[in-house]
């Protein structure tokens, strides 16, 4: 069911080499790859809201089918089922029950297919903000391309679709955002594009490519995208008021109506027509309208009018239908062993992404950390606040350090039980980058760029390499201004790895909560739980004993003895009827075990993130 055509770019397979193989991703970059969608009895529903225990079916026995080289639309009033459909085809639903016969080039697509090999263009824009046009093509292509093919042939690739898009005018412009001025929206709409594209997809899907664009716009992204069906692309685009020109472009068409099917045939008057005759007291065609509009508002009314049933028994009793049928059984009854080995392969792929993890990891640094280092937005949240509270504590505990006196080992238990609390309220600042990147992660953990894994632990080096810069200029003026007893190297430790507690507890609190508000009141709230029993406001041995199990649960209690050890372990002196350490129920503690037990929180955290960003649905589709 391949559209004809050569085979997507494989740079090594053609045996390219030095500029021969420049030659070649250059020639092959659009070569036509599309194949046949075949669909029948497609069913999706989800629990109704208003009647218990039943269902609501948002697709009903759905049928049809998009052919390579052609572009189809998906139309209906709003709440008809476009995008459900879309999603479905797509493989993006991850709510709901599927139910019917879903074939892509006469086979069950796998998910991991689907992701690799299609591309899906979302309605609002997800982009990174920090990155130029180019970067954001680039950086995709190195994510989605195989890591045998050539650098300079990616590079190509990117060139070639820059040029495509028409977006070479802006090819170094950052994409920007809300707070930051960037490209335009058409722009950033043929950037989205232009990452679908980068991997020379068989399928691309369009939902409402043209919302939020003028006409001028539209048209050129549309016309844009019709050009790549001429390829052997195969398209499908819901589609929603498009201008004149714009649905002209389109080859078939399917209108929906409450899920199901009123017409499925060719864009045109045949569409009108048939429509119309559906239609009890069709809407008279006035000057003014265009097809589109025509088609949608009369379907609207009818809908309005109670007529959907109709409209979609009209359609289930012509001899369209019973054409479209016969077809599409004739499609779904052709073996798919005449594939090539190589289409038949992508259909089974089991992989996820085309990338390893650790190129994923690479990748993701190359492009996001070093220039989150260079971004003052990223620097500031971060390093800012540790520093004034550096300051602060500093300078009002300046020297005490050395003072072994019974009015001031208070003071000493004090300052080190402040500078292990820092790092847990301040890890609000990274609350933020989780939730704020949602979108972002969903969809290009959808388009196969990477694992969970592969994110979190590029997040962690984000975070844990500036923050194991900054910690030791930071630790070293606390710990020598207010004159510390013990080993500096402890000290900075102690505070390095309490901060990555607290960094991977914000990373968590952000994956498990539904928004920014939630997690901003949780992380604060969990937090001030550990102060109670770190050991300094309620010593150990006065916990109530059905408490007491907190404690061990609570890392600033390891962090705050572990500081205590290192600052009085060498002298211990006596104070309250027995030494300091003792007071404290610290004289039998080990830093470097406490350091541990540190460190086996992190992982917990760790683990704890990546189970959630794993398993939860940020979007119900």
């Amino acid at each position: 069911m391949t559209a004809k055509g050569t085979a997507p770019l494989d740079v090594e397979a053609a045996g390219a080499k030095g500029d021969d193989r420049k030659h070649y991703a250059r020639e092959k970059s659009f070569a036509p790859l599309g194949m046949r969608i075949v669909f029948k009895d497609l069913d999706y529903s989800v629990p109704s809201n208003t009647k218990k225990g039943e269902r609501a079916f948002l697709l009903k026995k759905v049928a049809g089918y998009f052919e390579p080289h052609q572009m189809a639309a998906l139309m209906g009033p709003s709440g008809s089922g476009k995008t459900t459909l879309l999603d479905v085809l797509a493989g993006r639903k991850n709510a709901g029950v599927t139910e019917g016969t879903i074939a892509f080039a006469g086979q069950k697509p796998t998910p991991q297919f689907l992701r690799r090999y299609t591309g899906y263009v979302e309605q609002f824009d997800t982009l990174l903000g920090i990155l130029t046009v180019y970067e954001m093509l680039l950086y995709t292509a190195e994510m989605k391309r195989p890591i045998s093919e050539p650098l300079e042939s990616k590079k190509q690739a990117v060139e070639d679709l820059l040029e495509k898009l028409a977006l070479n005018r802006c090819r170094d412009v950052k994409i920007g955002n809300a707070m930051a001025k960037g490209i335009s929206g058409g722009q950033a709409k043929r950037t989205n594009i232009g990452i679908a594209l980068i991997t020379n997809p068989r399928v691309l899907f369009l939902d409402e490519p043209t919302s939020g664009l003028d006409s001028f716009t539209s048209n050129e992204v549309m016309t844009m995208v019709k050009s790549l069906a001429a390829g052997g692309v195969t398209i499908c685009a819901t589609i929603h008021s498009p201008t004149s020109y714009c649905f002209s472009l389109f080859d078939s068409l399917i209108m929906l109506v409450k899920g199901s099917v009123v017409y499925f045939g060719p864009r045109g008057h045949s569409a009108i027509e048939f429509a119309q005759s559906g239609c009890s007291n069709p809407k008279e065609f006035l000057p003014g309208y265009n097809d589109a509009e025509y088609l949608v508002d009369m379907v609207t009314e009818a809908d309005i009018a109670g007529q959907s049933d109709q409209l979609a028994d009209h359609y289930a009793g012509s001899q369209l239908y019973l054409a479209n049928a016969a077809r599409i059984d004739q499609y779904l009854s052709e073996s798919a062993d005449v594939l090539p080995e190589h289409i038949q392969k992508e259909l089974a792929v089991r992989s996820a992404t085309v990338t390893p993890w650790w190129w994923g990891l690479k990748t993701l640094i190359k492009y996001r950390t070093t220039k989150n280092y260079r971004d003052g937005e990223f620097l500031g949240p971060r390093i800012g606040d540790k520093i004034l509270i550096s300051l602060l504590i500093m300078t009002l505990y300046l020297g005490i350090g050395d003072e072994l006196t019974d009015s001031n080992y208070i003071n000493i238990a004090a300052v080190l039980f402040m500078w292990c609390t820092m790092p847990a309220f301040g890890a609000a600042a990274y609350v933020p980058a989780l939730v704020l990147e949602r979108g972002l992660f969903t969809r290009e953990r959808n388009d196969g760029l990477y694992l969970v894994v592969t994110y979190l632990l590029s997040k962690m080096v984000d975070e844990l390499l500036l923050t194991a810069l900054a910690s030791l200029g930071i630790s070293a003026y606390v710990f020598y201004g207010i004159q510390l007893q013990g080993e500096w190297v402890a000290f900075w430790l102690i505070y390095y790895i309490t901060l990555s507690n607290g960094i991977v507890l914000a990373y968590f609190i952000a994956a498990i909560s539904p928004n920014l508000d939630v997690a901003n009141a949780l992380l604060p709230t969990y937090v001030v739980t550990l102060l109670f029993f770190g050991g300094f406001l309620f010593r150990f041995h006065e916990m109530p004993p059905w408490w007491k199990w907190y404690s061990y649960i609570d890392f600033l209690r390891y962090s705050w003895g572990s500081l205590m050890v290192n600052q009085f372990e060498k002298s211990n002196p006596s104070w309250l009827g027995g030494t300091v350490l003792s007071y404290y129920g610290l004289e039998n503690v080990d830093k470097w075990r406490n350091m541990g037990f540190l460190a086996l929180f992190f992982i917990v955290f760790f683990l704890f993130a990546l189970l959630t960003m794993q398993f939860k649905k940020y979007q119900s589709r």
